[in-house]
Parts: structure tokens; C-alpha cells; sequence
């Protein structure tokens, strides 16, 4: 099997981006969809979904194979090989959360006993990187870890865009299609703008139904050493118990943001007296 040129000729500058190896983006296409079956994958099948010759696919198949990047199961199908899986962990070291920043998780789902997860900043986007399910049953779309679509429409989003530089913001919204999502989601950059000040001065974000109907979030940043936002912690419930619940989770939500920022800082995790906790609670109400 050839390799498949694309884009400007072979030879040229690489700063100009001169050669695309076509072969090399269909394997890494058979790759991606391999993972995504999670051990159910088939030559037959990827080559139907990936709109590719199947005698094509079981080639890049077998040079999968053979880096051991894709295992063939005794069942005849295919899944992440240990190359694969050691990639999969490397990336997730990179963009997933520090384990002082999990800790952290878990004490505002313990305190709340909500569903609860941290977000962070990373590469221009805001990932959603843990998850934590809270004891009360709670239907939420797209809790995936990695999600990272509608950031106009989640606090935890918001949480963070509020302390970036206005002119990232302007770059990645203006002009840009805010899709709206229910009846309250901002679908306006000005809008946004103006959100994203009320989130500066009071110090956290609130989606009331933004993102998801019946689904109320509280979300508050941290930030790393230099003092740039790093990622949000947040907590989601149904509206039924908002209104019960609002300063407890806000006051927990900025608990949880204030230990990552000094750790971030001091790179030493310390959990507040009893007198800070009250601090915190007054300023949440």
C-alpha cells in the first residue's frame, strides 16, 4: 500500500505545512473509531463508518497492529493495544487533574454529596476533567470527561472565561454562533460580556437552566501561580432544590476554588480552620 500525498508538494518547508501523508490520517481515523467501540470494533464495520475500502482498512489495521497500537480480540475484534493505551494515559496525565486538584473534588462532593467535577483551561478550551456523581439522582447531558462544547452556556465555563484577557474572549465569541440550548442561554456576545462582568464582581458563575433545563450550576475558578485563571469546580441540581441549597453549594464551590489556588501558589494543600469556612459562607450570600 502507497502512501498518499495531499496539500502542497513533498520537498517543501515544513513551517508551511508542505506534506500531508493521507494514509497516516486514515490510520489515525481507524485508530479514533477503534477506541470509540471499546472492544466491539470490525474491519467490516470501521470500513463502513470511515467510508473506506475494507481491503484498505484491514492494512492499516494490521500496521496497528503490528505497533501495537490495536490488539485483535479471540473474538475477531479489535480494541486499544498497549501502545494505545499507554498514549491514552499520557494524554490524560497531560490534560486530566493533578491529584491534589482531585482531592479537592472529592471533599466538595463530600461536603455537598452533589454531583460535582473540575474543569480546566487547556490549550483554549475548557475540558471538563473529573467527575464525581452526586448521591441524588440527577439527568444531566454531556458530563463526559473531555467534554468541552457550548462554553457559553456552563458556569464552569463562564467561571473562567470571566478572568481571561477580553480580547481571547472577543476572539472566540464574537461573530461567532452562540447556540442556544434552552430558553435561558445566552445567545448574544454582548450578553455574554455583560455575564461574564456580573461573574468578576461577585467572584462566581450561575447557570439557572443555561445549559440544560431542569438543571441548575454553581461554579467558582482557581487560578495558577501567576495568578491566571487554571480551571473551576462546580456543582450541579435539579431546580426543584436550587433554591434550598444556592449559598451552601456557593460557599463550597469558592471553599474548593480558594485550596486550589493556594496550592497552585504555595504547592501545598491545607484545608481551612472553621473561622475561614465562615468567611467564605458570609461572602457566598
Amino acid at each position: 500500500m502507497t502512501a498518499e500525498l495531499g496539500g502542497h508538494p513533498a520537498g517543501g518547508d515544513d513551517s508551511r505545512e508542505g506534506t500531508v501523508l493521507q494514509t497516516l490520517l486514515r490510520g489515525l481515523d481507524v485508530f479514533e473509531a477503534v477506541a470509540e467501540r471499546a472492544g466491539t470494533a470490525t474491519a467490516k464495520g470501521l470500513a463502513r463508518q470511515l467510508g473506506i475500502r475494507q481491503s484498505t482498512c484491514y492494512h492499516l489495521l494490521r500496521t496497528l497492529r503490528a505497533g501495537g497500537y490495536v490488539v485483535r480480540l479471540s473474538t475477531g475484534q479489535f480494541d486499544v493495544g498497549p501502545r494505545g493505551a499507554s498514549l491514552g494515559k499520557s494524554v490524560s496525565a497531560r490534560t486530566g487533574p493533578a491529584p491534589d486538584i482531585s482531592v479537592i473534588l472529592t471533599r466538595l462532593h463530600n461536603k455537598t454529596r452533589e454531583t460535582s467535577y473540575v474543569c480546566g483551561w487547556f490549550h483554549g478550551t475548557i475540558q471538563r476533567q473529573q467527575v464525581i456523581t452526586g448521591l441524588h439522582s440527577l439527568n444531566v447531558k454531556n458530563l463526559d470527561v473531555g467534554y468541552a462544547g457550548n462554553m457559553h452556556a456552563r458556569a464552569s465555563c463562564q467561571a473562567v472565561l470571566a478572568f481571561l484577557p477580553e480580547s481571547q474572549v472577543r476572539t472566540m465569541f464574537s461573530g461567532v454562533t452562540l447556540t442556544r440550548l434552552t430558553a435561558n442561554t445566552i445567545t448574544d456576545y454582548d450578553a455574554l460580556v455583560t455575564e461574564l462582568a456580573s461573574v468578576r464582581r461577585r467572584g462566581f458563575a450561575l447557570d439557572i437552566e443555561a445549559f440544560e433545563s431542569d438543571i441548575c450550576c454553581v461554579s467558582a475558578p482557581f487560578f495558577d501561580a501567576s495568578g491566571d485563571p487554571a480551571g473551576s469546580f462546580s456543582v450541579s441540581v435539579p431546580v426543584s432544590r436550587y433554591g434550598q441549597v444556592r449559598n451552601s453549594l456557593t460557599s463550597e464551590v469558592r471553599e474548593a476554588g480558594v485550596l486550589a489556588t493556594n496550592l497552585l501558589r504555595t504547592g501545598r494543600l491545607s484545608v481551612p480552620t472553621a473561622s475561614s469556612d465562615s468567611a467564605v459562607a458570609r461572602t457566598a450570600q
